[in-house]
């Protein structure tokens, strides 16, 4: 039986990264009107398919996180899509949380649910084929928050989810993100993600969640998006990396968030994070700066369906070439 460290081990390979796909019924019923492609189940689907069946899909991604629905049906000749994509040498992932909502005595801030009925649903996705989950925790840099009832209720969450899925034999991915909302500089973005990761080892600690046997998914440092100036890709990566540093050795790998950077800036800052020596893999677990150009190409068009897994491979090569170059940098 395979075990968590070990898939652990292959989300993080070399130069490779994870694909999220994992939008919700909603948010990805939006994008596609967005893209004038009516928002049917059924272009949902097209749409994984489209995504997944890429060619050269696996030479830079070990994973694709889907949403329940995704992990449901199929591709077109029948075969569901968590059977699927393992053929094709990709690992399948499932996001478990069912969203950020008000978290009650703290007015502005949110709480991550989903952990009534976890094991069970964990369970489920077992044996549906999922071989790693993923959980995301969402912290506002404001005046006053996050405060450390929200970072301490969140971190908790976080943990409880990872200890139940380790328990199931699946992989999580562990995700607090610290969101670029605002008009705060790198600084205050390193202060509090430095405070977020520290709750959250103390959590995982508490529950013996095993550290080997995660991946991380933390945002980069970066300024809020309000901020007037931005960061250089090494400013990024040494700021990112020096709050990284207080994770312990054993943890698996650490596979960043775009979090709302453009497809571009993203890339080059984890290029930057690769001249960082690390006793983790650094690599990408990325949205929309992987599938948006897919989308924009693709627009619901059948015969465009190749020029649409061109632009998502065109953005999956430029990040694994990224992940790869430590190596190479290494090897020099």
């Amino acid at each position: 039986m395979t075990t968590c460290r070990e898939i652990a081990a292959q989300m993080v390979a070399p130069g490779k990264g994870i694909l999220a796909a994992d939008e919700s019924i909603a948010t990805m019923s939006k994008r596609l009107q967005e893209a004038a492609v009516a928002p049917t189940e059924e272009n949902r689907r097209i749409y994984r398919e489209l995504l997944s069946t890429a060619p050269g899909l696996s030479d830079s991604v070990s994973g694709i996180i889907f949403c329940d629905e995704t992990v449901r049906q199929t591709f077109s000749d029948g075969t569901p899509f968590p059977q699927a994509v393992r053929a094709l040498g990709i690992l399948p992932g499932i996001k478990v949380d069912t969203g950020a909502k008000p978290c009650p005595g703290l007015p502005g801030e949110t709480i991550t649910e989903g952990l009534d009925g976890l094991p069970a649903r964990l369970a489920e996705y077992a044996e549906l084929g999922a071989a790693f989950a993923k959980w995301r925790a969402v912290f506002t840099i404001g005046p006053d928050t996050p405060s450390r009832g929200a970072i301490r209720a969140n971190a908790n969450a976080l943990a409880r989810y990872a200890a139940a899925c380790q328990a199931a034999g699946i992989v999580p991915i562990v995700e607090p993100e610290v969101v670029m909302d605002g008009a705060h500089n790198r600084g205050r973005c390193r202060d509090v993600t430095n405070e977020v990761h520290a709750a959250v080892r103390t959590e995982l600690e508490y529950l013996n969640v095993d550290l080997a046997g995660i991946v991380l998914k933390p945002n980069m440092v970066v300024e809020g998006d309000d901020y007037a100036g931005q960061s250089t890709p090494e400013e990024v990566a040494e700021l990112t990396v020096t709050v990284l540093r207080a994770w312990p050795d054993d943890l698996a790998g650490v596979a960043f968030l775009s979090g709302g950077q453009s497809p571009e800036r993203a890339t080059a800052n984890l290029e930057a994070m690769q001249s960082h020596q690390t006793p983790w893999p650094l690599t990408f677990s990325f949205g929309r700066a992987l599938v948006s150009p897919a989308l924009a190409a693709w627009h619901g068009d059948p015969e465009l369906i190749g020029a649409g897994q061109s632009a998502l491979i065109d953005r999956v090569a430029a990040n694994g070439a990224a992940a790869r170059l430590r190596a190479e940098l290494q090897s020099a």
